[in-house]
């Protein structure tokens, strides 16, 4: 089996993400070996943003969308059906 390596670009990129996901690029590179490179950076971008909405107390109690959910799931149960 031939060892795998990154070009210069794709390790560069290794680093890049590894340091905004605070993470060492050897953790980071699994996951970009499992998932890709876009979406490891997707998935980086995300859980910045959601660390940001949370900092901001921007983020909705669990319970608050549990008894939505609840609502709404219950407002579907009741909807009658039509024949087919």
């Amino acid at each position: 089996m031939q060892p795998f390596a990154l070009t210069q670009a794709q390790q560069r990129r290794l680093e890049r993400i590894a340091r905004e996901a605070g993470r060492s690029p050897q953790a980071m590179f699994r996951f970009v070996l499992r998932d890709g490179f876009e979406q490891c950076e997707e998935d980086v971008r995300a859980s910045i943003a959601a660390d940001a909405e949370a900092a901001r107390g921007e983020l909705v109690p669990n319970e608050q969308v549990m008894e939505e959910a609840r609502a709404i799931i219950a407002r579907h149960a009741r909807a009658p059906r039509k024949a087919a």
